[in-house]
């Protein structure tokens, strides 16, 4: 006879802990075949060539399948919720100008540390260039496409797209289609809210959602992705890979941490006249759930409750800014992107103009308001700002092994900059209590 009692599920390992071995199992797998076997070994070709090589491909893939569909949608889902800025008047555009003003100090920031500590410089200039001629055709497209990129008043003049699919269906033109998303959100935004532009607006959040689904679905793939991407580099470069992966680590977290420390707390003295140290002392609980969840969206609740007993904003302030800003305000995510990007043009070999560099800034801070605020939320964008200035897609492979200490990390400064964009529009409004208070006796 059964036993009727139900069984428990075990319970599942995180995602983040199987890409984790992921990443461990193909560097160690990779440099065991580098100091033994050599790169050049037939069989060695023959696993990377038929197996590991096509594998990453196929994950790139599918990836750059959803990216147009996702940030055309997270794009206009973003802006189009800023339909209460007629209402709310002056809060609605000091949040959008403050964030477009924390997000470009960002990337601004992440780029001069990158360029200042180079930390993808000094790989073998030939072993790079085998890495790029093993890498998929793909890759070695874009790659080639880059050369002959418009520069100076042409790409200026290009980011007005005068046919949006041509766009949608160009790597090197994501910035128009990201110019086209924005247009067109503000145009539901200036639109009468009549039934059938309600619709519409549901009908592209549902879009949205759909897009999430299946990119969470890909990212699943993305333990074995990754060991095929590290076993691929690890083969070819060996403790070389780690050195300059640490170097990367470094460079975002330290960016980061004075991103959130100098930056916000400046920004809070200078334009909302607040205590730094009373606003951290404040925010500690949303920064640790930000840190344990890697996920804006997860932390916005515990953001509202901070903003309300612990800030003493008004509730349709911080009802307001803190949901937009869940996806609309990613500082963090745009610093990593510019890093990272940087970062695999060094290691590759790539040399960017002070140009290319600009547009990836600007690409950036338009990824910001685009990136989902779900873990791992910015690699299809990382992955699109790299094809368009011609970096190996392939190189998101070396940053997923360390992605999600760093995802937990920008998140942590994500949601401070949420919180604090909302403490500096709340200065003046009559329900504020102002942080620049002594804190009350316990």
């Amino acid at each position: 006879m059964s036993d009727p009692t139900p069984r428990a599920a075990k319970p599942r390992m995180p995602l983040h802990w199987k890409i984790g071995i992921g990443f461990v199992a193909g560097l160690l797998a990779g440099m065991l075949v580098h100091y033994t076997v050599g790169a050049g070994a037939p069989l060695v070709e023959d696993v990377t060539r038929y197996a590991t090589q096509p594998f990453a491909t196929l994950f790139l893939t599918l990836i750059f399948m959803l990216i147009v569909p996702l940030l055309f949608s997270a794009l206009v889902v973003g802006v189009s919720e800023m339909g209460d800025i007629r209402a709310l008047g002056r809060i609605g555009w000091r949040t959008l100008g403050l964030t477009v003003l924390l997000s470009g100090a960002a990337v601004l920031l992440g780029l001069v540390m990158v360029n200042l500590f180079h930390p993808g410089s000094g790989v073998d200039p030939a072993l790079a260039q085998q890495l790029l001629r093993e890498g998929a055709e793909r890759a070695q497209a874009i790659v080639q496409d880059s050369k002959g990129q418009a520069s100076g008043l042409e790409m200026l003049l290009s980011i007005v797209p005068d046919n949006v699919v041509g766009a949608a269906s160009d790597n090197g033109s994501i910035l128009a289609l990201m110019f086209f998303a924005l247009m067109f959100g503000i145009g539901m935004v200036l639109s009468d809210q009549t039934p059938a532009l309600k619709t519409l607006r549901r009908g592209i959040e549902g879009l949205f959602e759909v897009s999430m689904t299946l990119i969470g679905l890909v990212i699943r793939l993305a333990p074995y992705a990754v060991f095929c991407f590290m076993f691929n580099l690890a083969v070819l470069f060996g403790w070389e890979l780690l050195v300059r992966l640490g170097a990367y680590v470094a460079v975002v977290f330290g960016a980061l941490v004075l991103h959130m420390v100098v930056t916000y707390s400046l920004a809070l003295k200078l334009i909302g006249g607040y205590s730094p140290v009373r606003f951290f002392r404040g925010v500690q609980e949303a920064m640790l759930m930000a840190f344990s969840t890697a996920s804006s969206n997860a932390t916005l609740p515990t953001a509202l409750r901070v903003a309300d007993d612990e800030l003493g904003l008004p509730k349709r302030v911080s009802r307001f800014v803190l949901t937009i800003g869940a996806t609309a305000n990613q500082n963090g995510t745009a610093l990593f992107e510019g890093v990272t990007v940087i970062f695999l043009a060094q290691f590759f070999g790539v040399e960017l103009t002070l140009w290319q560099q600009f547009m990836v800034m600007l690409v950036c801070i338009l990824g910001g308001i685009g990136t989902a605020g779900v873990p791992s939320g910015s690699l299809p964008v990382v992955a699109l700002i790299c094809a368009m200035v011609g970096v190996p897609p392939e190189g998101i492979g070396l940053i997923l092994g360390v992605n999600h200490f760093l995802d937990m990390s920008r998140t942590v400064v994500n949601v401070t900059g949420d919180l604090g964009i909302a403490a500096m529009v709340s200065k003046g409004e009559p329900e504020t209590t102002a942080l620049d208070e002594p804190a009350p006796a316990p």
